[in-house]
């Protein structure tokens, strides 16, 4: 028997720059550091939390390299007044399995 969207609370946060395109995905999206230790994968990992307190469900995908990277969707973009180049604060709460 499985169960799907099982979450444990986590409680980390970052800030990071947005980047224009990482791993050579053209999203825009920002990478975490120490990620594959802390996640203790290097596969996708879906999380819940929020990018400079804007509520986000995504997930975070290996670049290949220890370092995951989460897309940031141009609607959340323009809701908290960000650019490509810019530093924001994402804050993970859960993390979904």
């Amino acid at each position: 028997m499985t169960i799907d969207n099982v979450s444990r609370r986590i409680d980390r946060t970052f800030t990071a720059t947005l980047l224009a395109e990482a791993g050579g995905v053209p999203w825009t999206c920002v990478i975490m550091s120490g990620s594959a230790e802390a996640f203790g994968t290097r596969r996708a990992v879906k999380v819940i939390g929020a990018v400079e307190g804007h509520p986000i469900q995504s997930s975070f995908m290996p670049t290949g390299d220890g370092r995951h990277m989460l897309p940031v969707k141009a609607a959340i973009l323009r809701a908290i007044g960000k650019n490509v180049g810019e530093q924001v604060t994402v804050e993970l709460t859960q993390r979904l399995s």
